[in-house]
């Protein structure tokens, strides 16, 4: 069973607290057989927010992913991922994000649509319990964390594991490029 300590960060094993995760991550852990892998904390939901859990909890900003749903239209035929990309980075949205999805242009998805469509709530959205039909785009640097914190799809927790645990989820693609470095 996964424990994992960054920063002030001491996880349990999902299982012993599936209260600390949205109902749909519970049913994605639990069929893609991962639950014990994955580490889950509780946290102040006043500091979800990446920069806030960052200092609250003394954590490395390589330890940090950011889970975004940005979506494009193709056709008339709206295309939705999910990129996850570490707190070091952004998005190459209208670069790597729109060639992926294969549209014009592509942008956030806004904030009632992407909690409504994922069942997840504001600042907690994971990669893990999505819609099945959204590729989820993880850039390579994530895949390559030893261990990587990224929402549980409430604000009062968070998860913890392996990149590789999370690359090899049903849905997702590792990219090389997906994400910048953020300008200083």
């Amino acid at each position: 069973m996964a424990v994992f300590t960054l920063g002030a960060l001491t996880t349990v094993p999902v299982p012993a607290r599936p209260d600390l995760v949205a109902a749909p991550v519970w049913e994605a852990l639990v069929a893609s057989g991962i639950q014990d892998a994955v580490g889950v904390v509780e946290i102040d939901p006043s500091v979800s927010d990446t920069a806030a859990t960052q200092a609250t909890y003394g954590l490395s900003t390589d330890t940090l992913a950011n889970c975004v749903v940005v979506a494009g239209k193709r056709e008339g035929e709206e295309r939705i991922a999910a990129c996850v990309v570490l707190a070091t980075t952004r998005a190459d949205v209208n670069g790597a994000v729109r060639r992926r999805l294969d549209v014009r242009k592509s942008s956030f998805l806004a904030m009632d649509r992407a909690v409504g469509l994922t069942g997840m709530e504001y600042g907690g959205i994971t990669p893990i319990g999505l819609p099945s039909d959204w590729p989820v785009l993880v850039d390579a640097r994530v895949a390559a964390s030893a261990a990587v914190i990224v929402g549980s799809g409430i604000r009062r927790s968070k998860l913890i594991l392996p990149g590789i645990v999370l690359a090899g989820l049903p849905g997702v693609e590792v990219l090389e490029g997906l994400a910048k470095p953020l300008e200083g």
